[in-house]
């Protein structure tokens, strides 16, 4: 068993040495990522633009949602206090001043004020729409980019193998370091297609889950907007 083990060693530090010889792979200790990355072919251009893409998008997603989503735990209780105390104008100038969802939404509240109820929840569902339009902008080009990195990776390896085995097929030339070399190559554009829509997924379901928890915000404030439209003026 031991003298099986150690020629797979042998065999495997010889199909190694084989393929450095050939330049399908570096010499050890001059390999680093870039010169794996540059083997992967050309379609692994387009899964780095498709990265640097998903990456903006990412960081200008975060940066709109925690604007949009930031307000002061007392900015209930100050509207409460203003419109309890028949100070509608203080909360108006309160809520326009105030720069994230929740007050634009509690803005428009507040400007319907003397209307039904009814027609003041539906405005503020509308503005509650809005809002939530703004937040998911672009956030479906994540979604995709999950999507499509896998395919252009496949296809790149499919290419790849594709070229591999025509040069086989038209020189008659082939042997195990030759078409391990290949695949080795190939599979560089599957493994980062693979990587980059892991990427992109786990950066759009961040984004959903940060969406809906101020949604959920909205939602409240919303129904503790009306319970004070409710409640009697001092």
């Amino acid at each position: 068993m031991h003298l099986f083990f150690l020629q797979i060693i042998i065999d495997s530090s010889k199909l190694k040495d084989s393929l450095a010889r050939a330049g399908i792979i570096p010499p050890p200790g001059k390999q680093n990522l870039w010169d794996i990355l540059e083997r992967g072919g050309p379609l692994m251009i387009p899964l780095a633009i498709l990265l640097v893409i998903a990456i903006f998008v990412f960081i200008e997603r975060v940066m709109a949602v925690n604007k949009a989503s930031r307000t002061d735990e007392n900015f209930m209780n100050i509207i409460r206090d203003h419109i309890v105390n028949n100070n509608v104008m203080a909360a108006r100038s309160l809520a326009k001043n105030t720069n994230n969802s929740i007050a634009r939404m509690i803005d428009k509240g507040i400007q319907r004020i003397g209307k039904p109820i009814d027609a003041i929840e539906k405005s503020m569902e509308n503005v509650g729409r809005l809002e939530l339009y703004k937040m998911e902008k672009n956030v479906s080009i994540l979604s995709v980019i999950g999507y499509i990195a896998p395919l252009f990776g496949f296809l790149g390896t499919i290419i790849g193998m594709f070229q591999l085995f025509y040069n086989i097929a038209s020189t008659g030339e082939y042997s195990i370091s030759n078409i391990a070399g290949g695949i080795y190559v190939k599979m560089i554009s599957s493994a980062g297609g693979l990587i980059i829509g892991i990427i992109a997924y786990i950066m759009y379901r961040y984004l959903n889950s940060q969406i809906d928890k101020t949604t959920n915000k909205m939602e409240v404030a919303s129904a503790e907007f009306i319970d004070i439209l409710q409640e009697p003026t001092r």
